[in-house]
């Protein structure tokens, strides 16, 4: 049988009871008889009964609310695609009853990564969608969220938690590897390799691990320094800090970047050392020109628009279909080279 066409009042005819009764039945509310509700149930089975729960939202005007801390893209670049992903989805689903709500934070400022967290939490959302920039506030901000029985999900930075949040982004470890598994086929044998962190988040050191011990695996003869850390608040310190590591180590045959910045050293690497091959990730412009001009090799996308993109449509099906959220989703890690990189930004 289907139930393509059949109504309350079909369903009502078939079991041999009223039609408010098999409306208790459906919404589950009130109060029905056993035998009332053994004769709907054993119709709905019969005809294969699925809800329409957009039909039902639609009906009874529910809202579902998702908010989004999310660094502003005005401070930084990076996250100008995700929220060009939030954009899309909330057009996607707004017309049933999907309300998306955004909260900027500083992505260097953990006090106002906390406090507009709060300000998410007393939205009372059904979904806190985070980027956990700051380890220590985000598991914080979690627990609140169990407290409050409010869904939690993280994209980009990963958290190893024992709660099993959804995650929706990449294998920050093994883009690590990839990173190292390109240099490994383009540079001469024992070569002097670094890792530079700048403005330094603590998912970026699964990037490191997961380079080192590419290099590891393979008894590699290539030299691997450890991570160095650098600031940018003050370009002038900064610009002097990385010239006196680049005079250190003078015979830098390459360099892995573990974030969006790679742009930032290109000048000075260009003054101090020669031939230096660089690494970085994503598809800010300035990264996407130096690319372009042959001066950054390669750069690994995590592709930001999709990570937001995908993470409040899990939400949107779950609440509007009961499709099930996947706990991770680990996106593909795409290599760029400046023959390829015009099809990842047109």
């Amino acid at each position: 049988m289907t139930n393509k066409k059949k109504t309350i009042k079909d369903i009502a005819k078939l079991a041999g009871v009223s039609k408010g009764t098999v409306d208790r039945v459906l919404h589950k509310r009130g109060k029905v008889s056993k035998d009332a509700l053994e004769k709907v149930e054993k119709v709905l089975k019969e005809i294969e009964y699925h809800p329409n729960p957009i039909a039902r939202n639609l009906k009874e005007n529910k809202l579902y609310k998702i908010c989004v801390l999310i660094p502003d893209d005005k401070i930084d670049a990076f996250w100008t695609p995700a929220h060009e992903g939030i954009y899309e989805a909330q057009q996607e689903f707004v017309m049933f009853g999907l309300v998306v709500e955004k909260y900027l934070y500083h992505p260097y400022k953990k006090e106002d990564f906390y406090e507009k967290s709060n300000q998410a939490l007393d939205a009372s959302p059904d979904v806190l969608l985070i980027t956990p920039l700051f380890k220590e506030e985000s598991y914080k901000i979690i627990d609140t969220c169990k407290e409050k029985n409010i869904r939690i999900a993280l994209f980009n930075n990963y958290l190893n938690t024992l709660n099993k949040e959804v995650f929706i982004g990449q294998n920050l470890s093994q883009s690590g590897k990839i990173a190292a598994d390109l240099f490994d086929k383009t540079v001469l044998p024992n070569s002097k390799i670094g890792i530079v962190h700048i403005d330094i988040e603590p998912h970026v050191l699964l990037k490191e691990c997961g380079f080192k011990s590419y290099f590891k695996e393979k008894n590699s003869d290539h030299i691997i320094l450890d991570g160095i850390s650098f600031t940018s608040d003050n370009q002038v310190n900064f610009k002097k800090q990385f010239r006196e590591y680049l005079v250190t180590n003078s015979d830098l045959s390459a360099l892995f970047v573990t974030n969006s910045k790679a742009h930032m050293l290109v000048e000075t690497l260009d003054e101090v050392v020669e031939n230096c091959a660089i690494i970085g990730y994503d598809l800010v412009h300035q990264n996407i020109n130096f690319l372009k001009q042959g001066k950054i090799d390669f750069l690994i996308h995590q592709r930001p628009k999709e990570q937001t993109y995908l993470s409040i449509s899990y939400f949107a099906e779950f609440f509007l279909f009961g499709k099930k959220v996947p706990l991770q989703n680990l996106l593909p890690i795409d290599i760029i080279t400046s023959e390829n990189v015009d099809y990842h930004i047109n």
